[in-house]
């Protein structure tokens, strides 16, 4: 727990979100000064001989933060007596001269206090790349631009290069798109055939919502109709069918849902078509054809661990051979774009887990390899359960990102996307490898921001991008699948009232 006290709330956001990049899940409670004074005239815990160490380690801490006309003072302290403090001199009311001054100076006081470094220094926002993509308008060199980024933000010297890695190749695949005139398609199937312990999307077991599979895909037809003719006069640069799991559907549903998108949409006319065929348990020999009949491009098969412990103890419900299985299976009926995922830092893993992961990924040679960092997302099982989890969660490590960056470079495969969530315990990232010219473009587009995202689904998200006012506008659809199937009309109406179509 941090209490924290401030006496203006100018960088109240920028505060908060440095302070969890080192003290990941404590609670922040802001207070008054006479509160804080109360709090800190506790008896010292160190008193207490007999004190655990995990009381010591859930010991209160106290920010202060002094906001004066042209000087910030800060002391970050405990009840040990541990402490540091700093002052900036700064005119902190000009936010957008003065913010990563301020940032920098509350890095560094967290920063002395823990003897950490983080990979990213002070950044906690989750788009790095379009930092890096900004600047390049106006320098050519990466050079001079991975130096600035780690001088502005703190940030490693090697998250530098990976960033510019990626926005360099985000800017050569980008820079032919005429975004205003072009929109891409995400449709959510929210099944499962379990609900994994990370997992905080929306997504039903199909034991127990198998039934409304037939009433989902009929409001969901009625919604891809509605946006099918809205946006004809727009070129659909890609669709992507999300979840859940896609093929957790049935074999006759999986054949409605893709004859139905070719009876919509000009299929034949767009860069990609990719389908989560996520879990092994959920695919079949048939369900592979309908997809590769249907012209699907990029498919994605994903172990998140070659462990069978692991894959036991966070509910996937299936074996590392059918992993292979499905893999083998894929490929023989002739698919050339197969992506894998996996998550570093999964509970009761540590680097020896993830290079044996990795040693079997690099077997199977996939054509693109997307690495996650665990999140401890709120609406998650393994969030909701953290007591019964604590001792296994360890979290990812940075390297072990570095671990997988070494194979991918093995396996011909360089970064293309990333982005980073504030969820993820060492402040790290998610990346997306591939081999040149099997990038995912919908993974670049939706991180870059630069056209019309349209999600149809339940729990799907769509974005409005408006480049010339530097805006963005959202509409969401329900979460819960019964809401969607009964509301299905009132989803409609919120896109169309956006008028943009």
């Amino acid at each position: 727990m941090i209490y924290l006290y401030q006496n203006d709330r100018e960088y109240d956001y920028d505060v908060r979100a440095i302070a969890l990049a080192f003290f990941e899940r404590e609670k922040i409670i802001e207070v008054s000064q006479k509160e804080f004074d109360e709090q800190m005239a506790k008896s010292p815990l160190y008193v207490e001989e007999e004190a655990s160490d995990s009381m010591r380690k859930d010991q209160p801490r106290f920010l202060h933060l002094d906001y004066e006309e042209n000087r910030i003072s800060g002391k970050f302290s405990d009840l040990e007596g541990k402490s540091t403090s700093a002052m900036l001199e700064c005119d902190y009311r000009d936010h957008e001269r003065c913010r990563n001054q301020v940032c920098r100076f509350l890095y560094r006081i967290f920063s002395e206090y823990t003897g950490r470094e983080l990979p990213w220094g002070m950044l906690t926002g989750i788009r790095p790349t379009k930092i890096i993509m900004k600047w390049m308008e106006d320098e050519p060199d990466v050079t001079k631009l991975e130096k600035r980024f780690s001088d502005t933000y703190l940030a490693d010297p090697q998250k530098a290069h990976l960033c510019a890695q990626v926005a360099s190749r985000e800017k050569m695949i980008l820079s032919a798109k005429e975004y205003e005139k072009e929109y891409s398609l995400y449709i959510g199937i929210p099944f499962c055939p379990t609900t994994c312990l990370y997992c905080s999307f929306a997504s039903f077991p199909v034991s127990r919502f198998g039934d409304r599979m037939p009433a989902y895909l009929e409001a969901l037809f009625k919604e891809l109709s509605f946006v099918a003719e809205a946006y004809k006069n727009k070129k659909l640069t890609s669709i992507y069918v999300g979840g859940g799991t896609p093929t957790a559907l049935d074999e006759s549903s999986l054949y409605a849902l893709m004859e139905q998108i070719h009876r919509l949409f000009p299929v034949d006319q767009t860069e990609e078509f990719t389908v989560e065929a996520g879990r092994p348990d959920s695919i079949t020999k048939r369900k592979l054809e309908i997809l590769h009949d249907a012209d699907v491009g990029r498919i994605s098969i994903n172990p998140q661990t070659m462990h069978q412990e692991t894959l036991d103890l966070i509910g996937r419900n299936h074996t590392v051979d059918q992993i292979k299985e499905a893999y083998a299976m894929a490929r023989e009926i002739g698919f050339q774009n197969i992506n894998m995922d996996m998550i570093t830092g999964l509970p009761g893993e540590d680097i020896s887990h993830v290079y044996g992961t990795l040693e079997e990924i690099f077997a199977m040679k996939p054509d693109s390899l997307t690495v996650h960092s665990l999140a401890i997302k709120r609406a998650a099982h393994l969030n909701m359960e953290m007591d019964r989890y604590q001792k296994l969660v360890k979290g990812s490590t940075n390297e072990m990102l570095r671990l997988v960056d070494e194979y991918c470079v093995k396996m011909g495969m360089s970064p293309y996307y990333m982005y980073r969530q504030k969820n993820i315990p060492g402040n790290l990232e998610n990346i997306g490898y591939s081999l040149p010219g099997k990038e995912c473009l919908y993974n670049i587009l939706i991180m870059e921001e630069k056209q019309d995202i349209i999600s149809c689904g339940a729990g799907a998200s769509t974005k409005y991008v408006y480049l010339e006012e530097n805006r963005i506008e959202r509409t969401e659809n329900v979460k819960n699948l019964d809401h969607y199937i009964n509301r299905i009309d009132e989803m409609i109406e919120r896109k169309r009232g956006q008028n943009v179509v």
